[in-house]
């Protein structure tokens, strides 16, 4: 029998990667962690996921889950004490979690990087973001957290993309009219906030 621990392969400022980290922390599963350089991305880990983006989580018998989402709900599944995957909001938060990914995401990395995105200025990149973010603070205006007073997996899997949207430029960030996503933020929507063992 394998009992080696599995090998997250994680990049520390990568939304995705602290997506899956969060997941793993939250179900409090053990993981040999690899932090990588993107510059210099190791051997064993392109031998087991030749695209070469992070998080790859490498399990104890081999297998191989590429996506973050994937990885966080993994965890959970194997492990969920604090109730994330909270069954009667299970639809909700995937829904936020793929508005997150499949709309916030890209004008993210285009207000992140406008510089390469001539199209649009970054004001504009950044209004296109705001609209997802409009929808997470009138969420925060009714519950202590995006689905109700308790953390849920909507929480995890979007804080990561909201963090990196907020250090694009912080003085603007604190001056857009979102207040409950700006204290959630502020007093550490990160770990210290969401964990409580």
């Amino acid at each position: 029998m394998n009992t080696s621990l599995p090998r997250l392969y994680s990049f520390r400022r990568c939304p995705y990667a602290m997506r899956a980290r969060l997941g793993l922390i939250f179900a409090e599963l053990p993981v040999e962690l690899r932090e990588i350089t993107l510059k210099n991305k190791p051997d064993q880990m392109l031998a087991i996921s030749p695209k070469g983006t992070v998080p790859v989580l490498q399990l104890s018998d081999g297998s191989v889950i590429e996506e973050s989402a994937e990885i966080m709900m993994w965890a959970l599944e194997k492990n969920d004490p604090q109730g994330l995957l909270n069954e009667k909001i299970s639809s909700e938060a995937n829904a936020l979690i793929a508005q997150n990914d499949n709309e916030f995401k890209q004008w993210l990395d285009r207000y992140k990087y406008a510089d390469r995105h001539p199209e649009m200025t970054q004001t504009e990149y950044r209004q296109k973001g705001e609209v997802f973010l409009q929808d997470l603070e009138a969420l925060l205006t009714k519950n202590t957290y995006l689905l109700g007073n308790n953390v849920t997996v909507a929480d995890i899997g979007i804080m990561p993309f909201v963090r990196q949207f907020a250090h694009v430029d912080r003085n603007v960030f604190y001056k857009l009219p979102y207040p409950k996503l700006q204290l959630c933020y502020n007093i550490g929507w990160n770990i210290r906030y969401l964990y409580k063992p």
